[in-house]
C-alpha cells in the first residue's frame, strides 16, 4: 500500500503525474483525494474506498496513474475497476473475514443446477454473476469448479449423463431395445396322407394296450 507523503506535490511526484499537466478539475479532485488520504490514512479499507471512487468518477486519469496514486499494481487496479460498489464492499468484507472470496454453501446446489439446466451454454463468468446476484456472494473460479464437481454439476459429468448409452453399458445393465426374433412355425405331428377325391379317409388304428391283449380268446 502507498506510503503517506507530507505534501500534495510529493504524492503526485511518486505517482509520476506532472502537476502542470493536470486540468483545473483534475487538480481539485486530487487535492480532495489527498486530504481524504491524509485524514483516513493508508489502511486497506480507506484506500479501497478512495480507489473505487477515483476509478469510477471519470476524472480522465489513466488506470496506471490511479494505481500509482493508490500504491497498487496496474492489474489490481484493472480488476477493481471492473467491480461494482457492492462487489467492492463484499470483497473488503471477505478480506476482513480472512478470505478474499465468499463461500459456496450446499443449499446453493439446487438453484445452480436449475440455472445450468435453463442456460446450458452459460460460461463460468455467467455462473459466477448468477451466484453473486442470487446469494450476494462473489466466489472464485477454483472454488466454483470444486463445488460443481462435488455435486456432479461440472460440464464433463453433465455431458456424460446426457450421452446415449454405449453397447458395453447396455450389456452391463442387461437392457436392450432390439426386436425379438419371430417365433418358428408350429411343427406337425406327422405327414398328412394324400387322399384322392371320392375315396374314404382311412381311420388310424387303435392304440395297442395290454387290456385288449388279456381279453383275447385263449389259443386252443
Amino acid at each position: 500500500m502507498a506510503v503517506a507523503t507530507e505534501t500534495f506535490a510529493d504524492w503526485l511526484t511518486q505517482a509520476q503525474i506532472p502537476e502542470g499537466r493536470l486540468t483545473p478539475e483534475q487538480r481539485g479532485l486530487l487535492q480532495a483525494a489527498f486530504r481524504f488520504r491524509q485524514q483516513q490514512g493508508t489502511a486497506y479499507y480507506a484506500m479501497r474506498v478512495l480507489g473505487h471512487f477515483l476509478l469510477h468518477c471519470q476524472s480522465g486519469l489513466k488506470v496506471a496513474q490511479v494505481a500509482r496514486l493508490l500504491g497498487i499494481s496496474r492489474p489490481t487496479a484493472s480488476r477493481q475497476q471492473a467491480l461494482s460498489a457492492k462487489q467492492a464492499i463484499q470483497q473488503a468484507h471477505h478480506r476482513l473475514d480472512g478470505r478474499p472470496y465468499g463461500k459456496l454453501l450446499p443449499r446453493y446446489a439446487g438453484p445452480i443446477a436449475e440455472f445450468l439446466f435453463r442456460h446450458p451454454e452459460a460460461s463460468r463468468a455467467d455462473l459466477i454473476d448468477f451466484v453473486d446476484q442470487t446469494f450476494g456472494v462473489r466466489v472464485s473460479r477454483i472454488a466454483l469448479y470444486k463445488f460443481l464437481k462435488k455435486f456432479g454439476l461440472d460440464e464433463a459429468t453433465r455431458q456424460a449423463a446426457a450421452a446415449p448409452p454405449t453397447p458395453s453399458a447396455t450389456a452391463a445393465t442387461g437392457r436392450t431395445d432390439a426386436v425379438p426374433p419371430p417365433l418358428p412355425p408350429p411343427r406337425s405331428e406327422g405327414p398328412v396322407p394324400f387322399v384322392s377325391q371320392g375315396q374314404p379317409v382311412p381311420t388310424p388304428a387303435p392304440p395297442f394296450s395290454s387290456h385288449a391283449r388279456s381279453t383275447r380268446a385263449p389259443f386252443c
